[in-house]
């Protein structure tokens, strides 16, 4: 007679949705961080979910005030470095701690600028344009893996987008655009190999975002053209890479947020509908939508020159 067994393969326990705020003050001026942290602990046994033996539990508030207290003795000076304090912190006071993963969340804070265009000393204002991620995964005995992401950089276009020649069949109802409204909200991640304590985390993240922004609309004045999210997509992890040699890959996701022209043809007896009266006019339209995704490796950027 066979009997089942088991055995549990992964597992991880902490503490999400830690927020806190740090103020560091240099004389007058004042800076400061807010951040969303989570922290997840692995084990060398299972003895806490197989035999309800909870000895080397370290608990989940605990997790949490050892966020708030390596934030009182460091600081954070950027969330790349606070978590790999969090991840180094957990991995050498706890021996039976055999991985430890900080995800971090930032809230955007920018600077209020005065009537004299100076940037204020301890006066803020949010500025969502984007959520910055970071991500530290230290396994014992081996080197941390510091990743980095964007949430949520919704950007818009109104024109230079086409999208034409893909596949016709008869499943095709979708004509060729030559000229269209191109948005999407982009989701990036990317991995760093080789770090040192020269690496600026603020600078890097600046870096990737201005790319993605320089590539999505290209020279103020005439913009630049997009054949496709595909190319697009492409192109901005190109110059990342290109920009970052640290970054070892970046994954993008860049949905089509679509924007359709609203049908005016309905209301015959209104004149001028069909010309260009004020301007156009969109209906958006959220789902379904198309789903681009990609990711870039450095190989594959060697393998070009």
């Amino acid at each position: 007679m066979v009997t089942d067994s088991f055995k549990i393969i992964e597992s991880a326990y902490g503490k999400g949705g830690v927020k806190i705020l740090h103020v560091s003050k240099q004389g007058s001026v004042h800076t400061i961080r807010e951040l969303e942290v989570e922290t997840l602990l692995t084990l060398n046994s299972h003895k806490d979910y197989e035999t309800g033996d909870n000895s080397d539990i370290i608990a989940t508030d605990t997790q949490k005030n050892t966020v708030y207290i390596l934030a009182k003795q460091y600081g954070i000076s950027s969330p790349e470095e606070f978590g790999l304090i969090l991840a180094n912190h957990f991995i050498s006071k706890y021996p039976w701690v055999v991985k430890a993963k900080v995800t971090l969340s930032v809230h955007p804070w920018q600077r209020i600028t005065d009537t004299a265009g100076r940037p204020h000393n301890h006066a803020f204002v949010s500025t969502p344009t984007s959520v910055r991620m970071a991500s530290v995964l230290l396994i014992r005995g081996n080197m941390p893996v510091v990743s980095a992401g964007i949430r949520n950089l919704r950007v818009l276009k109104t024109t230079q987008s086409a999208f034409v020649n893909f596949v016709s069949d008869e499943f095709r109802t979708l004509p060729d655009f030559k000229d269209r409204l191109f948005a999407t909200i982009v989701t990036a991640d990317w991995t760093y190999g080789k770090i040192n304590k020269e690496m600026d985390f603020d600078r890097t993240f600046s870096t990737v975002q201005d790319s993605m922004l320089e590539v999505f609309a290209g020279p103020a004045d005439k913009g630049v053209f997009s054949p496709s999210v595909q190319n697009s997509q492409f192109l901005t992890q190109k110059m990342i890479m290109e920009r970052i040699p640290q970054v070892e890959k970046i994954s993008i996701s860049m949905p089509n947020v679509h924007y359709f022209g609203f049908d005016f043809s309905k209301f015959p007896k209104i004149p001028g509908l069909d010309g260009k009266c004020s301007g156009d006019v969109y209906h958006p339209v959220d789902k379904p939508s198309g789903q681009i995704t990609s990711t870039l490796t450095r190989d594959m950027i060697t393998s070009k020159l």
